[in-house]
């Protein structure tokens, strides 16, 4: 089980950057939580099978929105995240 929190930061809000990041998380099947931040930013907490989460973090960075854009996506590993069962968007 890999645990990460993510912040992704460019064009990441009103472009359908939460859904599409829900829908790769159904897809990929890892679990966790997708949600806006108030300077601009996407919070993500992810968790499942490392070779899934890699996967997972690798279509965030491409953006998983046709119409967003990351320019920078900050990744730590954080083993104290709660385990989720499912993907959620909050906010």
């Amino acid at each position: 089980m890999k645990k990460v929190r993510m912040t992704a930061v460019g064009r990441v809000q009103g472009v359908g950057f939460r859904f599409m990041t829900k829908m790769v998380a159904d897809q990929i099947r890892v679990f966790g939580s997708v949600k806006n931040q108030a300077d601009g930013s996407v919070y993500i907490e992810a968790n499942g099978d490392p070779v899934k989460i890699d996967k997972f973090i690798e279509k965030i960075k491409k953006s998983p929105s046709p119409s967003g854009k990351v320019d920078h996506l900050e990744i730590t590993e954080d083993s104290s995240l709660p385990e989720r069962i499912k993907f959620s968007i909050t906010n």
